[in-house]
Formats: structure tokens, C-alpha cells, sequence
């Protein structure tokens, strides 16, 4: 499992910089710089009017990432110690990034 931070605190699964989710999706097959990833998993707080299905904040889950290029990507997995989803006040996915992204 890999630490995660989070800073897209307009997301209904942040809970004081933690994920409530038990695994996340970074998205950027693509992508050369963390710019060009995003987290897969954002859902804005408000604009789904939906509340957390899970109750418990968590600093370290399952990170799938799709984002191939970058040097902690093993098979579709993450395998940094901690990383950090960026996004302060994101509205939808693509507003959000994983700043811990670096490419091979």
C-alpha cells in the first residue's frame, strides 16, 4: 500500500487530506509530466450532492495508475512509498494530478 496526501479537498472521498476510498485510479497513459495525470477516482463534493459511502480516512491504500511512464508504475500499480494527489479547489478530474509523478 502507498501513503497518500491528498490536496483536492473538494472531493467527496478527502477527509482532512486523507482518502476515504480504498483505491484510486491515477489516470494519464499518456502523460510525461504529473501536468498530464489525474486523479481517476475525484468526484467533486458538491456537484454530485453525495455524500462519502466510506466512513473511515485513510493515509495508505491501493494506488492503481495508469500512467505507465512514470518510474513507480509496476504493472498498473503504484509502488512509491507516498505520493501526493494535487487539485486545491478541483472541480472535476481533470483539475486534479499526482504531483509525485515522474517520468522514466
Amino acid at each position: 500500500m502507498t501513503d497518500l496526501v491528498c490536496s483536492a479537498e473538494t472531493c467527496v472521498h478527502n477527509n482532512d487530506r486523507f482518502c476515504c476510498k480504498g483505491t484510486i485510479l491515477v489516470d494519464g497513459a499518456q502523460a510525461k509530466k504529473p501536468s498530464e495525470t489525474s486523479c481517476a477516482s475525484f468526484d467533486e463534493r458538491v456537484q454530485c450532492g453525495c455524500k462519502n459511502q466510506y466512513e473511515t480516512p485513510s493515509r495508505a491504500l491501493n494506488v492503481e495508475c495508469e500512467a505507465v511512464s512514470c518510474v513507480y508504475n509496476e504493472g498498473r500499480k503504484c509502488t512509491a512509498d507516498e505520493i501526493s494527489i494535487a487539485g486545491h479547489n478541483a472541480k472535476v478530474a481533470d483539475q486534479t494530478e499526482c504531483a509525485t509523478y515522474q517520468s522514466r
